[in-house]
């Protein structure tokens, strides 16, 4: 009997397990395995394959759960019949690679778990007491709040409170704990969300790519800076008090953020440009904190590419990395080549463009206080890069003496040689030595360092500081100084009245250049113009600059 009865439960696994419903929806084009549950709402799953398949797909999930346990029932077993249950819904979560090879299912299993409950009252030998209360509840949760994710758990919670309290023996008991963990465990991101705020309710607009003409949707990756940026997420805003009491510690914290996966964590809204096109924008996250990027690289690149793929499954037409993301795996070439199905870029020649934009503004206003440019000392620090080099080129021909602040002082002497020829009456040094800002009146920094590089002690009165570096290159007590003006750069203002459920700390309605660029690709449709690696085409850098005008985005001062 013992053995009769496991291989009911592994015949259970793997009615579960058939990918009937997909099956179905692949013959009809669409891949579902590809999208996540976010965006497999009723309406998306009709607009895509319509209502004959859907329904035909919904049907068959749910026979799936009703077989499984009708099989079990033949032992006239109340308990065996709940663990088939447990099965059939594992087989339907978690089927074999066989089935579905390295892309598992992304669906919620409810439909599967609806023909559990219907098998469970009709030959599973439960009450009705035991299995209509559930659905109820269900149907509550569901009605009130609008949350598939916790009307289901909150159901299935209440189906175990219920056979723990029945007479059913031990394997009932264990098998309904078993369905709440295992849905649970499904939903955390959704509850995740629900706790941020960013998960749609039943009935809400979902967006996904070509879904409706004139509406476009994006995906850009972040992290937090400080723990003060990872407290801002609900979700993990609990954990706040207990390192302030010392339950927790800061170290726990951070290893804790290393562990965790991309998620889900806001949206831009009210994005619309000038031609009258609606941009929605996901903000993603794998809460690395920069030093993670620093000692270990190869996370931070994993994290990079899973990230893209969640924008893929949410229905994101271009994934940008944003931050420390825009230096990971190759500048992003290593994420693209490992998720080809969705554009990645890095924001790179747009953030040149919007530095090339800035900087006569800079100097103008510069050389109107009654200083003159041509005697002028300015210094590029982060000049191995290549957003410090550009402004380095650009600033050379109209000061005294350019001053190259970077690391490799062999690099640097083939970039300013490059200078010397293209300039010949400019006076151009280079050094690793921060002191030697303090000869500066002016100091463009861009460099990807996590923390401040620029302090009081390298900083003479008077100077200005255009400061392109995010995090910040200037620690906060460089404006202090009498008469030092620190302006941040790559800042922009999309067209329609941005609002951000995240905090960007670019000011209200304004995003990073390289997220500005993510959603220039994507409302232009020019996923061509891609920054990617670590070189930057003029042409380029000239497109988002136009574009950028044309779509009523403006570059903030």
């Amino acid at each position: 009997m013992v053995f009769l009865s496991f291989l009911l439960l592994a015949l259970a696994y793997l009615i579960g397990s058939l990918p009937l419903g997909h099956w179905l929806l692949s013959r009809r084009g669409f891949e579902s395995r590809l999208h996540n549950a976010y965006n497999l709402g009723v309406e998306n799953v009709v607009r895509r394959v319509g209502l004959g398949a859907a329904v035909g797909s919904a049907a068959l999930d749910a026979a799936k759960g009703f077989a499984a346990v009708l099989v079990a029932s033949s032992l006239n077993q109340p308990e065996l019949c709940v663990l088939a249950g447990l099965a059939a819904y594992l087989g339907h979560l978690n089927p074999p690679r066989l089935l579905f090879g390295q892309t598992p299912p992304r669906g919620r299993g409810n439909l599967v778990l609806l023909g559990v409950f219907a098998a469970l009252s009709v030959a599973g030998h439960l009450s009705l007491w035991l299995t209509v209360p559930p659905l109820v509840v269900y149907a509550a949760v569901l009605g009130f709040g609008g949350y598939v994710s916790l009307a289901t758990v909150a159901g299935l919670g209440v189906f175990a409170v219920l056979i723990a309290l029945s007479p059913l023996d031990i394997p009932a008991k264990l098998g309904a704990l078993g369905l709440v963990l295992s849905a649970a465990w499904r939903f955390k991101e959704n509850l995740g969300r629900i706790l941020d705020g960013t998960e749609p309710r039943l009935g809400d607009d979902v967006p996904m790519m070509g879904k409706r003409e004139g509406e476009v949707l994006a995906a850009f990756m972040i992290h937090p800076l400080t723990l003060e940026d990872f407290w801002q997420t609900r979700r993990f805003a609990w954990m706040r008090p207990l390192v302030e009491r010392g339950v927790l510690s800061e170290a726990t914290v951070r290893n804790v953020a290393s562990s965790l996966r991309p998620m889900k964590v806001g949206e831009l809204h009210g994005i619309k440009t000038n031609d009258g096109k609606r941009i929605r924008a996901y903000l993603l996250s794998s809460p690395l904190l920069p030093e993670v990027f620093r000692d270990d690289p190869e996370l931070a690149t994993r994290r990079a590419i899973e990230g893209a793929r969640l924008a893929q499954e949410l229905g994101a037409e271009v994934f940008g990395l944003g931050a420390f993301w825009s230096v990971v795996g190759n500048k992003g070439v290593d994420v693209q080549a490992a998720v080809p199905g969705i554009t990645v870029t890095n924001g790179g020649a747009y953030t040149s463009g919007t530095i090339k934009a800035a900087i006569p503004g800079i100097l103008q206003h510069f050389a109107s206080e009654g200083r003159d440019l041509s005697k002028a000392t300015a210094a590029v620090v982060g000049a191995n890069g290549v957003v410090a080099f550009g402004i380095a080129r650009t600033i050379a021909p109209q000061v005294g003496k350019v001053i190259m602040v970077g690391r490799d002082l062999e690099r640097l002497e083939r970039s300013a040689a490059t200078l010397r020829r293209a300039n010949k009456t400019t006076e151009i040094v280079t050094t690793t030595d921060y002191a030697a800002l303090k000869e500066a009146d002016l100091i463009f920094t861009a460099t990807s360092d996590p923390n401040p590089v620029i302090f009081p002690e390298h900083v003479k009165p008077g100077t200005w500081i255009f400061d392109e570096g995010r995090p910040a290159d200037v620690a906060e007590s460089v404006a202090l100084l009498p008469g030092v003006r620190v302006i941040p750069g790559g800042v922009v203002r999309p067209p329609g009245g941005m609002t951000s459920s995240v905090d960007l700390h670019f000011g209200e309605g304004a995003v990073p250049a390289c997220l500005a660029e993510t959603l220039i690709i994507t409302a232009t449709g020019e996923h061509g113009r891609k920054s990617l690696g670590p070189q930057t085409l003029t042409e380029n850098i000239n497109f988002f600059v136009e574009q950028a005008g044309k779509l009523g985005f403006e570059v903030v001062d």
